[in-house]
């Protein structure tokens, strides 16, 4: 990438609105919105202001005036891209916003590529690249916990944490290295103890990280829900009342749902991924049996799972089902069972089964999705059961998949520390190990990047951020 050109791209949403701010950043940025910016009070060139500081004015072309516009000037190195930036406010049409972008590049600017401004950033030493990926985090966030999350990570809350570790690595690994300019003299600069321990240390706090990763994908992506049951038990039913929508096919013929179908709604800050799977039940048609399948790896990676059971059933029926689905769950899920469908049946019979599934600290809960019966209460207990595992301070949490597989990476390659210390290798092996270690901890923030790596995040990033 050749970071010596300007380049302009439209940083507002696309389409019309009632304004539009189109951004350039690069040695030429203010030089080329002042070749075609006349200022109403007739104040000095751009390039004489004082950064920080919004001048108005028209933007011509010729004799043509293309619109009346606000200009927001930053200066050289203190800009988010560490360039200068000009951000021109115009009126929101269309026509206005491409007409303004082909004039600039006219002036000599370059069309952004998506995440180009950012990368600037990054490269010029303004953040570094999980504060990168962090913002696009931030932009895409959908609920107060994802924004939170992504603000602490930008600011430098996991940045400060990785820099924490790899600079006691680094001060380990630089004792070991120059011991091998000793290696006659049988020195030991690092103490094996000690070692130990910073690494057990450095494990801990690793291992604390990794673990968040699970959290910390629900908040990025959704908590998962998923709504299981028998065939015909109104599980589409159940999805399309929540996201109060026809989502899902209903049919009071058994199987329809054939595939798992997933959609996310919005409660209480929370954002919740609900998965409508296929019926649970023992069949030899293949292609429901694939969407069984499907239904049952869904169960396994859902935090919280909503069985539904039908209330016309006997009683003991209902507990047998419930006790089989009880024991698939484990300790990092929640388990709702909605007795659904108590419009078609007596409240003499629900009654006393939810009696007995409460009894057995089952949250249980009688409803009729057809009716919408008892669905706010639902929704009440997912945000109470979502909010549980929630982060309340400014604890690190790992939402990105590629700084989860750099911990991981870096866990294997200290406990190869930790063995090597045990069998007496040798400090040159050592050195290797804990270097492997700083490099894949250095990869999350791009201390250790590549062109490749850097070109994939970026991708991802909207034109204009």
């Amino acid at each position: 990438m050749n970071t010596d050109t300007t380049i302009v791209a439209i940083a507002t949403p696309p389409g019309m609105g009632a304004i539009a701010v189109i951004r350039l950043s690069g040695n030429l940025a203010i030089s080329i919105v002042d070749s075609v910016f006349v200022s109403n009070s007739k104040s000095k060139k751009l390039s004489k202001q004082k950064a920080y500081t919004i001048h108005y004015g028209s933007i011509v072309d010729g004799n043509r005036v293309i619109d009346d516009v606000l200009v927001s000037i930053f200066k050289a190195p203190h800009s988010y891209t560490g360039e200068n930036i000009a951000e021109v406010s115009c009126h929101g049409s269309v026509v206005i916003q491409q007409q303004l972008l082909e004039l600039f590049v006219r002036q000599g600017a370059q069309m952004a590529k998506p995440g180009e401004f950012t990368l600037r950033a990054f490269l010029n030493g303004k953040l570094d690249l999980s504060q990168a990926e962090a913002i696009a985090d931030l932009i895409a966030s959908t609920s107060e916990t994802a924004r939170r999350v992504a603000m602490h990570q930008m600011r430098g809350g996991f940045s400060n944490k990785l820099a924490e570790l790899r600079e006691q690595l680094l001060k380990f690994t630089s004792l070991i290295e120059l011991e091998l300019d000793f290696a006659d003299e049988d020195v030991e600069f690092a103490n094996r103890n000690e070692l130990v321990a910073l690494i057990n240390s450095i494990l801990a706090e690793i291992n604390k990280l990794a673990s968040s990763f699970s959290l910390g994908n629900a908040i990025k992506s959704g908590i998962p829900v998923a709504i299981v049951g028998k065939p015909n038990v109104g599980k589409s039913t159940l999805l399309n009342r929540l996201l109060n929508e026809e989502k899902a096919i209903v049919s009071e013929i058994a199987g329809t749902t054939r595939d798992t179908i997933e959609d996310t709604i919005h409660l209480n800050g929370l954002n919740f991924r609900f998965i409508d799977t296929a019926g649970l039940r023992q069949t030899t048609n293949e292609i429901e049996s694939i969407g069984v399948k499907r239904a049952l790896n869904k169960i396994e990676q859902a935090r919280i799972i909503l069985y539904l059971v039908d209330a016309q059933e006997e009683k003991e029926t209902i507990l047998n089902e419930v006790n089989k689905i009880a024991k698939k769950i484990t300790d990092s899920q929640k388990l709702i069972v909605l007795v659904n469908k108590e419009d078609k049946s007596d409240s003499n019979h629900v009654a006393p089964v939810i009696d007995e599934l409460n009894a057995r600290n089952i949250l249980t809960i009688a409803t009729s999705a057809k009716f919408g019966q008892n669905i706010e209460e639902l929704q009440q207990k997912l945000v109470e059961l979502g909010k549980v595992d929630m982060p309340e301070n400014e604890d690190v949490i790992v939402t990105n998949v590629r700084h989860y597989n750099a911990l991981i990476n870096t866990r294997k390659s200290l406990e190869e520390v930790l063995k090597g210390i045990h069998n007496n290798i040798s400090e040159e092996f050592l050195s290797i190990d804990i270097r492997e270690a700083i490099n894949y901890l250095g990869e999350i923030t791009g201390e250790i990047s590549n062109e490749e790596v850097l070109g994939f995040i970026f991708s991802k990033f909207c034109i204009g951020k």
